[in-house]
């Protein structure tokens, strides 16, 4: 297809056959002829050399919290069984939104020809990489042909994530638990307990062979009793009581306790004010899909709040709760909340003062909050991060009552 540049040159050589005709001069249409031919050949010289590519689009890695990087390499390699033109490589970041865009190199036939760039990693969701483009412009810039070689690949971006201290343990019966609290059987924590089939991630220094050799399965020696907590996150995500600075602090803030619950090795659970329920569930691939829930979830304007609290108000709940709220929410709403602690082993509120997300709001208002078992309010002087872990740091972290 022709660029700007070939447009202009063809209108051009068609004003000067106007021309030539009203004055009667030759000259002029010798040249309009030629500009007229020239975007034709440039046409055919883009087009008819075959360019065939191998290529291949690597990220690493394909999925990581924000503010992390993430690097793009291509690999192109030469297959026309010619030498090539230098060539505009384009790939597309976010539907087009952004792009890298570079030059590649005159390439012999089997050359092979590597490139990378760094992907924007600053806000969460899923973005499509791609598809790549390799483009061929004839020597005057009057045409070109633009060819995808590549399919689109996806990144994935979760939310930012706080390094933070996990949601105490609860004490009391817990039907989904192997026992009512942590318990080490000798001071060691290495008295022998019993056996049990090989999972993913255990040591295999505690495989017990004999046992593995009779059963033709590997088993591993339990030395505590197996005891998981349960942690349920509660996130609202109303358009009415957030803002997108809002919401982003607060999707942080569930990622962050997801993930601190995670790496003490407790059943988790995430469930949103929009009626979504991932159920309890532990292991890597279980958070993952908590993390790709949290990277693309935003403001909703259905308001499940009520229907959301009856079914943690129900039979089989326990273990600890957050709840992620922002300040715009009503106190009624506070007072619902409070009244899950009979059921739940202890429930924690976490609240972002607006002086948290809205600049101009330098200080944070004090209004009622209802009595909670712990209550973390993020404000712009002390952000969530910090006042989660002056609650429940080092010093104060143990087994809840």
């Amino acid at each position: 297809m022709l660029t700007r540049r070939g447009w202009v040159a063809l209108l051009g050589s068609l004003a000067l056959v106007v021309t030539g005709r009203l004055i009667g001069l030759v000259e002029l249409y010798v040249l309009a002829a030629c500009g007229i031919a020239l975007p034709l050949l440039a046409m055919l010289s883009v087009r008819i050399p075959r360019v065939a590519l191998s290529t291949e689009r690597l990220l690493h890695p394909e999925k990581v919290h924000a503010g992390t990087d993430s690097r793009v390499e291509l690999v192109v390699q030469n297959r026309s069984g010619r030498r090539l033109p230098v060539l505009t490589v384009r790939d597309p970041f976010d539907r087009g939104r952004r792009q890298a865009r570079f030059l590649l190199a005159s390439l012999a036939d089997q050359e092979v020809a590597r490139a990378a760039y760094r992907l924007p990693t600053q806000q969460r969701g899923i973005f499509q990489v791609g598809p790549l483009e390799v483009t061929n412009t004839d020597g005057f810039g009057l045409a070109q042909v633009t060819r995808p070689v590549a399919a689109a690949t996806e990144l994935t971006v979760y939310p930012r994530i706080d390094q933070i201290a996990a949601m105490p343990q609860t004490r009391g019966h817990d039907p989904l638990a192997g026992a009512d609290h942590p318990t080490a059987l000798g001071l060691s924590g290495e008295d022998f307990y019993g056996l049990r089939e090989y999972q993913i991630g255990d040591d295999l220094r505690r495989v017990h062979w004999p046992s593995t050799a009779r059963l033709d399965e590997l088993m591993i020696r339990q030395h505590e009793m197996p005891w998981q907590g349960r942690a349920t996150v509660l996130l609202d995500v109303r358009a009415s009581v957030h803002t997108t600075e809002s919401l982003e602090l607060a999707v942080s803030a569930a990622a962050s306790i997801v993930t601190a619950c995670f790496r003490r090795g407790s059943l988790i659970r995430l469930v949103s004010t929009d009626g979504v329920d991932s159920g309890f569930a532990a292991g890597s691939d279980h958070v993952e899909a908590l993390m790709e829930r949290l990277a693309v979830i935003g403001r909703s304007r259905d308001d499940r709040l009520a229907s959301v609290l009856a079914a943690l108000r129900r039979a089989g709940n326990a273990g600890a709760l957050a709840a992620i709220v922002t300040s715009e929410a009503p106190l009624g709403d506070l007072e619902l909340l409070s009244r899950l602690q009979t059921r739940f082993g202890a429930v924690t509120l976490v609240l972002f003062d607006r002086s948290a997300y809205h600049p101009e709001a330098r200080h944070a208002a004090e209004r009622p909050v209802p009595a909670f078992g712990a209550v973390v309010k993020a404000t712009a002087a002390e952000p969530f991060a910090a006042g989660w872990n002056r609650t429940f740091g080092p010093a104060a972290v143990g087994v809840t009552a």
